[in-house]
């Protein structure tokens, strides 16, 4: 497994409140994760940073090498948890942190299968020759429209209140995760993103650059610098992996 990643505060952002982390839990294990804050200035990067600490260190402490899939789920729903129940009781402690929240997309990567949990509308690709695959489904108001017939996949693109998300860490006492599981392929690409980069990207042009571009370990900026080019106005945030 190769994995690069980069982050940055984009064009018009004074503030960069994305946060990753890669963490190797073992020889062949490998844990990424993605979180976008919100919640104003002072505290959507404390909520994106908070979040990523507790469900790395959670994963870390809870990992054991062999884990059977029903573990590796029952732990990365736990770590959410915990994720969730730190942010939000902050930001019912302190008035500074009121109703600050993230989103979050993590994998897990073993031997044998891939797991992404997610949570808000940071995403999950899969990318080979063949294609490019969203994972996740977007936890917002647009993906809704979307899935009722109201906006096409299109128009949702443009749509004014395609920011406004359905589910986030800490802005409520419980948040709900979604779980999804792939099979191992050597040599596919796997990339974790926030949608200060899928807001400027489309889907066919991250493809054409991860599968095409000359040298991957340019990849990451090389994404980050046509989301730039075209004004960039939210963090810009990826982390891809190679199998």
């Amino acid at each position: 497994m190769q994995y690069w990643a980069i982050t940055d505060a984009g064009c018009v952002r004074t503030q960069n409140q994305d946060t990753y982390q890669i963490e190797k839990l073992d020889k062949n294990s490998l844990l990424c994760l993605v979180c976008d804050g919100m919640g104003g200035a002072k505290s959507g990067n404390v909520a994106s940073a908070l979040a990523a600490e507790v469900f790395v260190d959670d994963i870390r402490r809870t990992w054991k090498e062999g884990m059977e899939q029903a573990q590796i789920d029952q732990m990365l729903q736990a770590a959410v948890k915990l994720a969730n129940f730190t942010v939000y009781d902050q930001g019912q402690q302190f008035e500074e942190f009121s109703g600050m929240g993230t989103t979050l997309v993590a994998m897990l990567i073993t031997e044998q299968e891939v797991t992404v949990v997610n949570v808000g509308d940071s995403r999950a690709y899969r990318i080979n020759e063949g294609g490019i695959s969203r994972i996740t489904v977007d936890h917002s108001v647009v993906e809704m429209m979307v899935q009722r017939g109201e906006l096409t996949r299109e128009e949702a693109r443009t749509y004014p209140g395609k920011n406004y998300i359905t589910r986030a860490i800490g802005t409520e006492t419980v948040a709900e995760s979604d779980l999804f599981h792939l099979d191992m392929e050597r040599g596919d690409y796997l990339l974790l993103c926030s949608d200060g980069l899928t807001n400027i990207m489309d889907e066919q042009e991250i493809l054409f650059e991860v599968v095409h571009g000359e040298e991957k370990d340019k990849c990451c900026q090389q994404l980050l610098d046509i989301a730039k080019s075209r004004g960039a106005p939210d963090n810009v945030t990826c982390v891809l992996v190679q199998l």
